[in-house]
């Protein structure tokens, strides 16, 4: 099912970066995010919640 808050993601292993694009157009970037992390999220049942629970103040980001 497709997430209400998340309209896309990547992860890149090599910098451990988390990159997330928002439903509202709005992108960010999280550093440091373990790779575990990132696979836990892509079989999440809901971004979104995972995201905020997991990610979402948890790690440094800058906006796109």
């Amino acid at each position: 099912m497709p997430s209400t808050a998340i309209r896309d993601f990547y992860y890149d292993a090599a910098e451990h970066r988390l990159d997330v694009q928002f439903v509202s157009g709005k992108r960010y970037s999280y550093f440091d995010v373990p790779e575990q992390l990132a696979a836990e999220m892509t079989r999440a049942s809901s971004k979104g919640g995972f995201f905020n629970r997991r990610i979402r103040d948890h790690y440094p980001f800058t906006r796109q």
